[in-house]
């Protein structure tokens, strides 16, 4: 008989915590994974039978796996390369014989706040844990030199190979794309640098300097980091079209905090001035009329979504003033 589909559901949870961009990630259990400490994002397998609809059985499997329950989401792709679950994401045999085929779904889900409550086998953790390189709030990131070194290494004089190292990671000064992070990611993988690419051909990783694989960020189960990378991807992008940061943040926040957040999540620091003139513009916060006095410094308005606006006309997202080296 012919191998099986089986049909997984992954979900990338976002949230802000204390300035900082987080994802929901769990320590999977089982006899495949005894022994190891790699993360992924909570996910589990659809039963037709047993689900109604994609997004309600991602839902319970969040709930179940992490105890959080979802707000907004939205469904992020589709995965389906062939091999794109080996070894580790072994969801149990289909109903033919031998091994199943996976294919994912992935889901974005945004939280407005990182609420612990979840399991002893879940947690919060930066996203820069997983992609230190696409941090740049405070210049442009250490893990740059090591990976520029490799990358240089891996191309080894092909002129197209350092022509893709050089616009992905923004080599001999070419700018640096913040919504190219999926590409990167794989650049990292086909070059052989990812932890996950010598595992899913079965070798042992590459014996590299502590340098450079702090610099590549820590591995994931399966294509989770993949993944990861696909929303983090989507969400820098979306924020220019559609409102969305405001699905991260309280209903009621300062400039600042909205700021920061926004930073946490493109990567980048913004221009103060410029951001909140195109606030101002966009029409798509208020003030309340009282102070948050719990900053550490001067008290400061509080402001809130104007939700109404987007029943109103149609609106489009941030503009995000990029302050550029």
């Amino acid at each position: 008989m012919p191998n099986s589909v089986v049909i997984g559901l992954s979900a990338v949870v976002v949230a802000i915590r204390e300035g900082e961009a987080v994802v929901l990630t769990v320590r999977p259990r089982g006899p495949e994974f005894k022994g190891q400490q790699v993360q992924g994002l909570p996910f589990g397998p659809f039963d037709p039978a047993g689900h109604r609809t994609f997004e309600l059985a991602l839902r319970a499997f969040v709930t179940e796996q992490t105890r959080f329950n979802l707000g907004y989401v939205e469904q992020l792709y589709t995965f389906g390369d062939k091999g794109r679950d080996a070894p580790l994401a072994d969801m149990g045999e289909g109903p033919g014989d031998g091994a199943s085929r996976v294919i994912s779904v992935g889901y974005l889900a945004l939280a407005p706040a990182a609420l612990e409550r979840h399991t002893p086998d879940s947690d919060w953790q930066p996203w820069s844990r997983f992609f230190p390189w696409e941090d740049w709030r405070e210049g442009r990131p250490s893990a740059l030199g090591p990976i520029e070194e490799a990358l240089r290494r891996w191309a080894d004089g092909d002129a197209q190979r350092l022509s893709r190292a050089r616009l992905m990671f923004a080599l001999d000064g070419a700018t640096w794309n913040e919504e190219r992070v999926l590409e990167r990611y794989e650049l990292l993988y086909e070059a052989g640098l990812a932890h996950e690419a010598a595992r899913d051909r079965g070798e042992h990783p590459l014996d590299q300097p502590e340098r450079l694989k702090a610099a590549l960020g820590e591995p994931m189960i399966s294509d989770h980091r993949r993944i990861l990378a696909t929303a983090l991807s989507r969400l820098r992008g979306k924020l220019k079209y559609r409102p969305v940061v405001f699905e991260l943040m309280p209903e009621a926040f300062t400039l600042s905090a909205l700021q920061r957040a926004v930073e946490a999540i493109v990567g980048a620091p913004l221009h103060k001035q410029n951001f909140r003139r195109a606030l101002e513009r966009a029409e798509l916060v208020q003030g309340l009329g009282r102070l948050e006095t719990d900053t550490g410094g001067r008290p400061a308005e509080l402001f809130r979504f104007r939700r109404e606006a987007l029943r109103a006309r149609p609106v489009s997202g941030l503009t995000i003033p990029l302050v550029r080296d």
